[in-house]
């Protein structure tokens, strides 16, 4: 297994420890002035679900918003989706759908945006930066019941009835240790704002003692989610089932490339080998050369990606390759969802 973007934090670790502690203070001064009333809040005129988590990705976010749209729309919620969109090439307020209308370019949304705007039907989603502006757009257009906040457990500007926040089950020790010397946005204190914790990813690994002690600590709802495999779907959208023991490539650009592994191997894929990029890595052309000749050299019969990278990957050339994304889905048990909506609903 190799990656050809390999991180270079563990090796400068050491060196950005007193880093740390400088974004440690930036922190703990800025939530006390939220505390104050120095720094205010700003409410929106309908209600607000934030999905968020305390660690620079990979917790299944973009999964578990799509769940939660889902659910609510089907018990007759008008829902909104708002986001910052992150990485795009746009600026302002952008609809990234009204729920009706295909999305054309992904770069002027960023790559989650898309696939949410995607997965969804008859579900208006929105980017900006200016979580408040971009909210007033959404209840000014379409009139949302609900509006949820993706990737906003950090962003106080905005007030917000219900935080989720998401801790992915297979985190290690090593991660949670403030960025940039390790993986955490904010110390786990931080948790206290939150209204219910969600371990995601259950089904791959138990979460650590340490996990479970300090979700404890904060003496918060605790709730635990699977994220499960479905079909593979080609450039084109057509679907087909897995195959037990086919090799593969897995090919990545996301937050948790050892979860993406550990998912393909849970559904009895052989891989041969794991091309990572940094996560919302922009695929070009090159790359695409790259990977034809390394599925050339291998024995492998397929390539493997996220959903999330297909999103960037549909406007290049794939005629070279053999590729599907791999569709997951974000879910609970029905006791479980029970407990959630009894929270979001009070």
């Amino acid at each position: 297994m190799s990656a050809w973007n390999k991180p270079i934090i563990p090796k400068l670790r050491p060196i950005l420890f007193p880093l740390a502690l400088l974004y440690w203070g930036i922190l703990f001064w800025r939530n006390l002035f939220y505390v104050m009333g120095f720094f205010v809040s700003r409410k929106l005129p309908t209600k607000v679900i934030s999905v968020g988590n305390i660690t620079t990705g990979g917790t299944g976010k973009t999964p578990a918003v799509i769940y939660l749209a889902k659910t609510l729309s089907n018990r007759g919620y008008r829902v909104g989706v708002l986001s910052r969109g992150y990485a795009r090439k746009t600026a302002g307020t952008q609809l990234v759908s009204d729920g009706k209308t295909p999305v054309l370019d992904w770069r002027n949304f960023g790559d989650e945006p898309t696939l949410i705007a995607n997965s969804l039907s008859g579900v208006p989603i929105v980017v900006d930066g200016n979580r408040h502006r971009g909210g007033m757009f959404l209840i000014d257009r379409f009139k949302p019941d609900i509006i949820i906040m993706d990737d906003a457990f950090q962003h106080r500007a905005i007030e917000r009835d219900i935080d989720i926040v998401l801790i992915n089950s297979q985190d290690s020790r090593s991660k949670h240790k403030l960025l940039p010397y390790g993986f955490l946005r904010e110390p786990w204190a931080g948790l206290k704002r939150a209204h219910v914790l969600i371990f995601t990813k259950t089904n791959l690994k138990k979460p650590a003692p340490f996990l479970m002690s300090m979700a404890r600590a904060t003496k918060r709802p605790m709730i635990q989610s699977i994220l499960s495999a479905h079909n593979l779907i080609s450039p084109k959208g057509d679907a087909r089932q897995t195959k037990e023991g086919q090799k593969a490539i897995a090919l990545s650009a996301v937050g948790d490339p050892e979860g993406f592994i550990r998912t393909l191997e849970s559904e009895g894929f052989n891989v041969v080998e794991h091309i990572a990029f940094i996560d919302h890595h922009e695929y070009v052309q090159a790359d695409i050369n790259r990977i034809a000749k390394r599925l050339n050299k291998t024995a492998a019969e397929i390539i493997i990606t996220t959903e999330k990278d297909m999103v960037k990957l549909q406007g290049l050339n794939l005629s070279r390759l053999k590729i599907y994304s791999l569709r997951v889905a974000f879910s609970l048990s029905k006791n479980a969802e029970q407990k959630l909506l009894s929270i979001i609903t009070g």
